[in-house]
């Protein structure tokens, strides 16, 4: 059994992956933990997942003690509290699954110092497809060649506050490397106006926001006479709660070091 426990688990993608664990014979929930002034503090981690039976771990802003039985954290939550989690589990020499985005400069240090002790998964996205697509999209523009035109498209829901995706950036990050293109220079995020032809070492980015969608991402290559099209569509945010936790299954007992969700599925060689 790998003993877990979620860092930010009040939150969408915590009370999402104590649903998964519900139904993981593999893994058991040690510890549910958020910050100090969440008002759920005390209540039921699977009652507060909606799970139609308690789960028997409380919510619990108790990092230190939190982790003391566990053989993998995995953190949805936010850089400072972030950064204080990493601290410890560096002590402790404790497992991280980090789904936390957006890492301040001394939150990625502590980072960096966890690795060094601790072996450490670190992704802009756990849905094993949207890493799939990543890998298929590397292949495609290898094989396709340079007369293939690259395009990224992506749809989230109309709260989402931020544009382009993370995921659409490191799809861009993917194929830029795989076509050998400087990715700042390439990148061009959306077009209005009298732009002017297209540059061929152009990546076209382009962020549509609406209703509820989860995630929608599609790589276009464009050539002479025919065009590729591939696409993820996410469905529900369990896709991520899903992937998260097969990442901790995985990097428990692994070496210290920085893994990646690539590593996880092995399409780290492909």
């Amino acid at each position: 059994m790998t003993r877990i426990a979620i860092h930010g688990a009040a939150g969408r993608m915590g009370r999402n992956i104590v649903k998964v664990l519900a139904e993981d014979g593999a893994a058991t929930l040690v510890a549910a933990l958020d910050r100090a002034d969440h008002p759920a503090l005390g209540q039921d981690a699977g009652v507060l997942a909606g799970l139609s039976e308690p789960f028997g771990v409380a919510l619990t802003s108790s990092l230190r003690s939190g982790i003391e039985h566990a053989e993998v954290v995995i953190d949805f939550s936010l850089p400072p509290a972030a950064k204080v989690l990493f601290e410890l589990c560096a002590e402790r020499r404790v497992a991280a699954v980090v789904g936390t985005t957006g890492l301040d400069a001394p939150a990625r240090l502590a980072l960096e110092a966890l690795c060094k002790v601790a072996p450490v998964i670190a992704a802009p996205n756990y849905s094993v497809g949207v890493n799939v697509l990543w890998a298929l999209a590397a292949q495609a523009v290898r094989l396709l060649g340079p007369e293939f035109d690259i395009e990224i498209v992506e749809m989230h829901h109309k709260h989402k506050v931020d544009a382009p995706s993370g995921t659409a950036v490191r799809l861009a990050e993917v194929v830029a490397q795989a076509r050998g293109l400087d990715l700042a220079r390439a990148v061009t995020p959306g077009r209005t106006g009298l732009v002017g032809a297209r540059r061929a070492d152009e990546i076209g980015v382009h962020a549509l926001r609406g209703g509820d969608v989860v995630g929608d991402h599609t790589l276009v290559l464009a050539g002479p006479g025919e065009r590729i099209e591939l696409t993820h569509r996410g469905h529900t945010r369990e896709i991520f709660a899903r992937g998260a936790v097969r990442a901790a299954h995985w990097v428990t007992g692994r070496a210290p070091g920085l893994y990646e969700m690539a590593d996880v599925l092995g399409l780290a060689a492909t």
